[in-house]
């Protein structure tokens, strides 16, 4: 279609962007660590490292694998870590000493974790000694051969590292028994590889860079083939469009977000490494009250996360003490963002927070708002520089202006398929060669994306199309209400009927009420039927409300 975006660009952001400015993401690290050698790169738990010290860090990691593994080019070596100093060190090093990086959720399943090591075939594993013991239980029926095994406080420097591991192992008691022989420690990897060196690999745009897992609550996990190119174009997109608006080597980022996870990746670790910015590394984002007195220690500038982590920063009330002078950026992703939540958090950081979208198959980013927008506007943005995107019909054919259709995507961005699934990578790309999103969406005049919501979350209530996206976002406007999920549910009369799942910010608010609430806002097939209060809503690794899990566990149809 028209690329009918392109007149709503903020100003300075180009309609397409040299992708060959870097060779490799090895190019672009090399760069960066030595413009901005003397700038502190990361900071966890107090701790902080420079450019030039993770430049020599990576470096010793990387002789390790290269030199005392003797991996061969293009080796699958999988990281299973939350936020930590060590992730940043192992990750850039897999990537320099020309292999793959594998990354993998630290809370998989033993099921979840066998299938991913089994599929992508990895020979390494550098992984946090919290998760060990699940390593343990499938190591035998996987390709892995080496095992590198890490503490949370390995990189904090003495004495702060023995007390962090003695706190974690002996007091919370976090690392659960475990036992894998021939396993090396991470500092011991380090020395090694110190004697070894790095042997340099030029790396090319089609070459691996990561097999990122996705899908996995849809059916098996999915390994999306990553190319150093697609990493490069979409940390070069989001670049041009954040680069009005921060200055190299003076931003502090926020990444609360796991960095084996797309967006946390490309958005914070990679693009704004870019720019030589420090970045606070988050390790556990859910302790809430621990959270917020970190960001009191810092005068940051950025801040990415979901919509229900900016949900509870807000809720929490030591949050709106806090200085937010220095605030520039604040981007949600990863599920869509609430009015109720863009509305409360303008009024407390007195910035807007800006929505954007992506999927793992795209790097992530496919369209950003304008980060100078004075107001929420329910839209995921503009499609970012060099990217097409076209809604087509459920035959594949473009629809027109206005009509709702499935949003396909064409870019340097998108992925080169699924690892050794070409069936599944078959059905998700059109004839033309667009990626099938899966989420339905309309274009405005101005060229503005507006997600109505996944495919198959779709409720059909007596032949009316129901988004679950439209009922949470009226049913997170009540001032009683802290989380919601919507979803459907069978029923005789209509076929569906929706159902939402809430958690109470005010424990006397009632389903009576709610619903009351809902039809002042939601024409009559729309308000729920059924309201299910709860504790707790399901969530993903990153925040995501699991709407499946929801589905598998509800309670009959719930509270009329």
């Amino acid at each position: 279609m028209k690329k009918i975006w392109l007149k709503s660009y903020p100003p300075g952001v180009p309609e397409e962007i040299d992708v060959n400015q870097f060779a490799s993401l090895g190019d672009l690290f090399e760069k960066s660590v030595a413009r901005f050698a003397d700038h502190t790169a990361y900071v966890n738990m107090g701790k902080s490292i420079s450019y030039a010290q993770l430049d020599s860090l990576s470096r010793q990691f990387a002789g390790y694998l290269q030199g005392e593994l003797k991996l061969g080019r293009g080796a699958r070596v999988a990281l299973m870590m939350p936020n930590c100093l060590q992730y940043p060190v192992a990750m850039f090093a897999v990537l320099r000493a020309g292999f793959t990086v594998v990354n993998v959720n630290p809370l998989y399943t033993a099921r979840e974790l066998e299938h991913q090591l089994r599929d992508s075939g990895c020979e390494a594993v550098v992984i946090m000694e919290n998760f060990a013991h699940t390593l343990a239980e499938v190591m035998g029926r996987t390709s892995v051969r080496h095992i590198v095994v890490t503490g949370l406080g390995d990189m904090l420097g003495f004495p702060k590292s023995l007390l962090v591991n003695l706190v974690v192992r002996h007091v919370k008691k976090m690392v659960p028994p475990w036992s894998l022989p021939g396993h090396v420690g991470f500092r011991d990897a380090l020395d090694k590889g110190a004697a070894h060196g790095l042997a340099p690999v030029a790396m090319t745009h089609d070459d691996l860079a990561y097999l990122q897992y996705t899908g996995g609550t849809t059916g098996v996990a999915k390994g999306a083939m990553l190319t150093h190119g697609n990493i490069i174009a979409n940390l070069q997109q989001a670049h041009a469009w954040i680069s009005p608006y921060v200055k190299e080597g003076e931003e502090v980022i926020i990444t609360a977000l796991p960095l084996y996870h797309i967006f946390s990746l490309t958005a914070n670790c990679l693009t704004f490494f870019k720019i030589g910015a420090s970045n606070v590394l988050i390790t556990n984002p859910r302790d809430i009250p621990a959270f917020v007195a970190e960001l009191g220690k810092y005068p940051f500038t950025v801040i990415t996360g979901v919509n229900t982590l900016f949900n509870a920063l807000l809720n929490n009330p030591e949050f709106e003490k806090l200085d937010f002078r220095t605030l520039k950026v604040a981007l949600g992703g990863g599920m869509a963002v609430q009015q109720a939540v863009a509305d409360r958090w303008k009024r407390v950081t007195g910035k807007a927070l800006a929505e954007a979208y992506g999927l793992t198959e795209t790097s992530p980013a496919v369209c950003i708002n304008p980060l100078d927008l004075p107001e929420f506007n329910h839209s995921i943005g503009l499609p970012i520089s060099s990217t097409d995107v076209s809604l087509r019909d459920d035959d594949g054919y473009e629809v027109s202006m206005g009509i709702p259709g499935e949003l396909c995507v064409k870019g340097p961005q998108v992925m080169k398929g699924y690892y050794n699934r070409p069936e599944d990578t078959a059905r998700t790309f059109t004839h033309d060669g667009y990626l099938r999103t899966g989420d339905v969406a309309t274009i405005d005049d101005d060229g503005f994306v507006r997600i109505v919501d996944r495919k198959k979350d779709m409720i059909l209530v007596s032949g009316f199309n129901v988004y679950p996206n439209e009922v949470e976002d009226v049913v997170a406007a009540h001032p009683g209400v802290m989380e919601v999920a919507a979803l459907g549910v069978p029923d005789e009369h209509s076929g569906e009927a929706v159902k939402v799942f809430v958690v109470r910010k005010d424990p006397a608010l009632t389903a009576e009420a709610l619903i009351a609430h809902c039809r002042a806002g939601l024409t009559g097939y729309k308000v729920p039927r059924f309201v299910e209060f709860r504790d707790e809503l399901p969530k993903s690794n990153v925040g995501k409300i699991l709407r499946r899990v929801l589905r598998d566990t509800s309670q009959g149809s719930g509270h009329a």
